[in-house]
């Protein structure tokens, strides 16, 4: 089941991590990219940790499909935290240009030592963290305006450690993702999945569907509905998560031989047409309350 102390390879995420304890000496400041739709499942507490008293600006990146209102609720959760959180989209570009600005703002006290000992030509060194397929590859080429570091709509991708350059005078350290070794939180584990941060041949389709499909009935019910022309959600309320996506199948048409539901195509659908927006703008998780 997702989340059920699901194991990412742990031998390989010790040794991220050691890179990463290494690589932060060398830069002046970090930009921690999170999910805007699952901020705290996408938030490795360990990279909180390894970034304890190096300066850091957190990136809510995918804002342009999350919830608008949520979006709000984290930005003031973190700044409650004594943090400096942006509402980005690496993809559209949109809050990309802040990111710079924002740098600049937290690195002020810095920024005039160097140019008090007549470094002003000297460029930020900030390195980019985050989990898998939270979209680093993508903003590095937003933010360079080429196509620098590899990216793809899946985990993974990026192995090893780049430098970059930007015109707005910083020098960006990709990273590889780094995922829990482990996680024992099944919520967790299906945020994580519903978003593709962990990839789908590591667990069972239908099941994860099934659990989307109850997230979303009890968050958004209204644009569930509307999606899938369902109609008044409450005459569902004795129908189990799993029925109700092969409800959505079948309004869909997913009929194989014998008018039986394309369990599986049905799946794939909802679990593509929430990760690309086609649901509304969603947001999965809130913050706690303080």
């Amino acid at each position: 089941m997702p989340g059920e102390n699901i194991q990412w390879f742990p031998g390989h995420m010790a040794k991220t991590r050691r890179q990463i304890a290494e690589d932060l000496k060398q830069v002046d400041a970090c930009l921690e990219l999170l999910d805007a739709r699952i901020p705290q499942s996408s938030r490795n507490p360990d990279i909180k940790k390894l970034l304890a008293g190096k300066p850091s600006i957190i990136l809510l990146n995918k804002s342009t499909l999350s919830d608008p209102a949520a979006n709000e609720e984290w930005l003031a959760y973190y700044k409650s935290l004594g943090q400096s959180p942006l509402l980005i989209d690496s993809v559209t570009g949109e809050g990309t240009g802040r990111i710079t600005p924002a740098l600049r703002s937290l690195l002020s006290d810095k920024l005039a030592h160097w140019e008090a000992r007549g470094m002003t030509g000297r460029r930020i060194k900030v390195m980019i963290l985050g989990i898998p397929n939270v979209g680093k590859s993508t903003l590095i080429n937003r933010l360079v305006g080429a196509k620098k570091a590899k990216a793809e709509d899946r985990p993974g991708v990026t192995r090893e450690k780049q430098w970059v350059l930007t015109k707005t005078g910083l020098n960006l350290l990709d990273t590889p993702g780094v995922l829990w070794p482990k996680f024992d939180d099944r919520k967790t584990g299906e945020s994580l999945a519903f978003t593709g941060a962990i990839k789908d041949e590591i667990l069972d389709t239908e099941t994860l569907a099934a659990a989307l499909v109850g997230r979303l009935r009890h968050m958004y019910p209204a644009e569930l509905s509307a999606r899938y022309k369902l109609g008044d959600m409450s005459s569902f309320k004795d129908v189990s998560d799993y029925d109700l996506m092969l409800t959505i199948g079948k309004k869909r048409g997913f009929l194989i031989s014998g008018g039986e539901i394309d369990s599986e195509r049905t799946s794939f659908t909802l679990l593509d047409e929430y990760r690309s927006g086609k649901l509304g703008r969603l947001t999965l998780e809130r913050p706690p309350v303080r």
